[in-house]
């Protein structure tokens, strides 16, 4: 099963570690603004639910800011569920209706949001990523309405002073099979069994026994590579773990041929049709809360820290993390417009693309997908606003 795994960071590795707040269920001042001019927008009135539910994959980053953008003042965290709600913004001004953004990973018990969403109805978006939607769609079918990204941050990172002529995973791959060398991840991932297949990386340097901590990586003084994600790790392993403390290279999975959209926003293919007017008011709202995002995360990052606190479950993640994320984002164009110029767009070759490489990927694992499947199938650009860019 695709899912995301980020890093747990482990006790005497780390030189900081987020506050943890007590209350079970409280308001917090760090509530973004959005920097929008743009006027009211009524989600009641276009059909939207009283309360749209957001479901993660993940702990609170700056990867999903464009979702915490989106809570106005006063929200209420439920430490217990993982939960932060607030009145649904935009502009500045409240949409009508309430906006919940739910962690997912360990807060749902490392479920794919798919199955998340099919389980509970309340849901109204989550987020799935484009081989996820592949895997799942026979029983869990999703079409995605809005990529927060554009491309993944999924990484293979490596160490420069052990490997200096390395510059992509696949030379760190020749590179490892002559040291004895291995690249561990977490098993099971989509993107690893499409490096393996397509030679990138042969099969004797992966170890899929990754365990979430930096433990494994600083105790190979550099021999070992990792997978990780661009807008995290390489500052969190240069400033933030002391057992390593230097720079460490890496290259996307991206840029070695696996061009998924990550934690693309989606609904339930069966919801379309009933959610049509909701989602012609608010898929806009998202992309312009992403543009304001990117634009000037600082009171939304604060947000963010806040939730890292209340939510106290071992995910470490600091201001500074949260400011290199934003950065890797704008530097890699992780956070841009699509090949339209429109920001949230999708690509059906691109799409396309990557359904041809999973297909055979999880037909041989035993996944079923659904008959006939095409890219057109997965996903929509209909409910964008063509003026909304980065």
């Amino acid at each position: 099963m695709p899912k995301k795994s980020r890093v747990f960071m482990s006790i005497g590795l780390v030189v900081v570690a987020a506050a943890a707040l007590s209350a079970c269920s409280t308001s917090t001042p760090s509530a973004p603004t959005t920097t929008s001019a743009a006027a009211a927008v009524d989600l009641k009135a276009a059909g939207c639910p009283a309360t749209v539910v957001i479901q993660t994959d993940w702990n609170p980053e700056a990867d999903h800011g464009h979702a915490y953008e989106l809570v106005g003042p006063n929200p209420v965290i439920d430490s217990e569920k993982k939960t932060v709600t607030g009145d649904l913004m935009s502009g500045g001004k409240s949409t009508g209706v309430k906006v919940e953004v739910r962690a997912g990973g360990p807060a749902i018990g490392y479920s794919s949001v798919s199955a998340q969403m099919y389980q509970d109805p309340d849901i109204t978006l989550g987020y799935v990523s484009t081989d996820e939607a592949i895997q799942n769609s026979a029983t869990l079918q999703t079409t995605a309405v809005f990529a927060e990204n554009q491309i993944s941050p999924q990484m293979i990172m490596w160490d420069p002073a052990t490997y200096p002529d390395v510059k992509t995973i696949a030379e760190l791959g020749t590179a490892l099979k002559a040291d004895g060398g291995v690249v561990r991840y977490f098993k099971g991932a989509a993107y690893m069994s499409y490096l393996q297949g397509a030679g990138v990386l042969p099969e004797s340097v992966l170890d899929g026994g990754y365990t979430g901590t930096p433990a494994d990586f600083v105790t190979a003084k550099g021999k070992d590579g990792q997978q990780g994600f661009a807008t995290a790790e390489p500052y969190t392993y240069e400033n933030e773990i002391g057992a390593w403390g230097k720079k460490v290279n890496y290259q996307l999975i991206n840029d070695a041929g696996y061009p998924i959209y990550p934690e693309a926003v989606s609904i339930r293919t069966g919801d379309k049709d009933a959610l049509s007017g909701c989602l012609t008011a608010l898929v806009p709202v998202l992309q312009q809360a992403d543009v304001d995002y990117i634009n000037n995360p600082t009171e939304t990052n604060a947000l963010i820290i806040d939730l890292v606190g209340a939510y106290n479950n071992g995910w470490v993640y600091t201001a500074e993390t949260a400011d290199y994320g934003v950065k890797t984002m704008k530097d890699l164009k992780i956070a841009a417009n699509g090949t339209d110029g429109v920001a949230g767009s999708f690509d059906e070759a691109r799409i396309k693309t990557v359904l041809d490489l999973d297909t055979p990927i999880f037909t041989g694992q035993g996944s079923t997908l659904k008959a006939g499947l095409t890219a057109a199938d997965m996903f929509t650009n209909e409910f964008l606003d063509s003026s909304i860019k980065f």
